[in-house]
């Protein structure tokens, strides 16, 4: 091999290298997504379609998800809120779609982030890098069959997502289903707007606040003077749990 051969040669990735799991049907994107990715120091495994994705989740634990909403069979949309059902693994969404809708409805099924096509690839690893980092600022539950916060009359399971009050299930949204995941992981710490909103920019961080007092509204005996979801001035929200 000559010299200049072996300058090429990219060295191999070492095994604390951020896994990304890359979803999408075109296998020209995947091609191109993986090599680029690659070159930026991170770990790739691909998959064709939601179905072959799931048996990708079964040998390795990813980083984060990049998925293409617009897939034959299972959308996107439609595994990430199977993924979101038992993990809080970062996601971002690729589509080609302009409705603003369509983003919209990615962030509540619990998107991290969402990116249309064409893009460009500095950009994809901007918000990747951006994902990651929050999701870590955020203290994992270990998730178990009893995981569960109290705060007055209701309970929150966090493995399964589940509000409850005085063992009545109370009705909420997926994205009041992330909030909620993301607070009771603190066990009564704060969290960041910026986390909370994931990131969707100053967009989502401005609909936070509609969120918030949505979710005060199902769990607060007035909202207007909170007893369990407290706004904690210049930083963000905390659930007071029991």
């Amino acid at each position: 091999m000559s010299a200049e051969s072996a300058l090429k040669v990219r060295p191999e990735l070492p095994d604390h290298a951020p896994h990304i799991l890359l979803v999408d049907d075109d296998r020209r994107v995947r091609e191109l997504l993986s090599r680029f990715l690659s070159e930026q120091g991170f770990r790739v495994t691909a998959a064709a379609n939601a179905a072959e994705a799931r048996l990708r989740g079964q040998c390795f634990v990813f980083d984060a998800l990049v998925l293409d909403v617009m897939m034959p069979g299972e959308s996107g949309f439609d595994y990430a809120r199977s993924v979101r059902k038992t993990s809080r693994v970062p996601i971002l969404m690729l589509t080609a779609r302009s409705n603003p809708n369509d983003r919209v409805t990615g962030l509540e099924i619990g998107a991290d982030d969402y990116l249309p096509k064409p893009f460009e690839p500095r950009e994809l690893i901007l918000r990747l890098n951006n994902i990651i980092r929050r999701h870590a600022a955020v203290p994992e539950a270990r998730f178990s069959g009893e995981d569960a916060v109290s705060f007055g009359p209701f309970s929150f399971r966090i493995d399964r997502g589940e509000l409850r009050r005085e063992n009545e299930p109370v009705k909420i949204t997926e994205r009041e289903r992330e909030i909620l995941t993301m607070l009771a992981q603190t066990r009564g710490g704060n969290v960041e707007r910026e986390t909370l909103a994931g990131n969707g920019g100053l967009a989502a961080e401005r609909t936070i606040d509609v969120q918030i007092n949505r979710l005060r509204r199902k769990i607060e005996p007035d909202p207007a003077n909170p007893s369990f979801l407290h706004t904690v001035r210049g930083v963000g929200y905390r659930l007071a749990i029991d």
